[in-house]
């Protein structure tokens, strides 16, 4: 089975992306060894490596923590005064597109390699991401879905994120550390990112299952969006599952019989294409994490979610109990 998910992940990966025979040796290799990581690591593990002095070039340790702006916290400024040692700050809104009008899009494969080349990141290193959210984890698995978007799948997210470390009285500090730029060079898998016009042909065909991630009452338009523009609702055909059933009661994610009950339950056929979205493209990679836990080759994030469809799409295509059916989808079309 192992070898038979390698094989899966290859071909998806190869078959979406023109290769000459040096880089296709190069990504096999990659994927290979990303195979061999494990998506998940404990608290447990993590302290054994940053007691025995394991963090450096061959292991980076990255507080991914990002909150909207109604939340009033600075992940900036927590890291600052806690945070494991060793670790570094990944922005999601530093390394983004700059020059799109939604928050954190995705960067350009140079603004990628640059931005954690300087976190001294190699092509080498096992990443370890984590946040510190009070659900356990909400952006990391951002961060980790966009490494192994871009050709680093020795990746892991720490499970339980900050709250199960603290809670295991394990060691903070804050300490900066300032590891050396180390040159990284990106691979995009473009078949992972989906667009606006890839959901609305997807409306009409059919062909692929959408998960939205984010609450039940934003999904259904009962609950408000937390920015200010947009209304709450669904695009059709949308299933909802939102990321917080992904973990249990102490923020960690549930074993794979509790995952695989979920997609079950909520009518998501694993052996089939899978895409995600959710209010930005953040939680999204909650329902990527644990579809690939499941052995799942990969599932794919449209990056602009409820946030760029919202302004984008026409009336018709606004599924809401609440004000959603209300947008003047003129008026915000104007605004993108």
């Amino acid at each position: 089975m192992f070898l038979f998910r390698v094989g899966l992940l290859i071909k998806s990966t190869v078959t979406s992306l023109s290769l000459s025979r040096t880089e296709l040796v190069l990504l096999t290799k990659r994927l290979v060894m990303a195979a061999q990581t494990r998506a998940l690591v404990s608290a447990q593990w993590l302290v054994d490596a940053v007691r025995n002095n394991l963090v450096g070039p061959k292991l980076r340790v990255l507080d991914s923590s990002w909150y909207l702006p109604k939340t009033k916290r600075d992940p900036r400024a927590e890291f600052a005064q806690k945070h494991i040692p060793g670790s570094s700050f990944f922005d999601i809104d530093d390394c983004s597109d700059k020059s799109s009008a939604l928050d954190h899009m995705l960067p350009t494969s140079s603004h990628f390699s640059r931005y954690v080349g300087g976190l001294g990141i190699g092509n080498d290193t096992h990443v370890v991401v984590y946040d510190t959210s009070d659900f356990g984890s909400f952006c990391a698995p951002r961060v980790w879905w966009m490494f192994r978007l871009f050709g680093h799948s020795s990746v892991s997210v720490l499970d339980g994120g900050m709250r199960n470390w603290l809670a295991d009285g394990y060691p903070v500090t804050s300490d900066r550390s300032e590891p050396e730029c180390r040159e990284f060079r990106a691979t995009v898998n473009p078949s992972w990112v989906k667009s606006y016009e890839d959901v609305l042909e997807n409306i009409g065909t059919k062909k692929v299952q959408v998960v939205d991630a984010r609450s039940a009452g934003r999904f259904r338009g009962t609950e408000p969006e937390p920015r200010d523009d947009t209304l709450p609702g669904h695009f059709p055909g949308t299933i909802n599952m939102p990321f917080t059933s992904f973990l249990d009661a102490s923020g960690k994610e549930l074993g794979a019989e509790g995952l695989s009950k979920l997609f079950r339950e909520a009518g998501v056929d694993l052996e089939q294409p899978l895409w995600a979205t959710c209010g930005s493209g953040v939680t999204a990679c909650h329902v990527v994490l644990a579809a690939h836990l499941l052995g799942h080759p990969g599932a794919c994030v449209y990056d602009g979610s409820w946030s760029e469809w919202f302004k984008r799409a026409s009336a018709e295509h606004i599924v809401s109990e609440g004000e959603g059916k209300r947008k003047g989808s003129g008026l915000l079309q104007t605004r993108v």
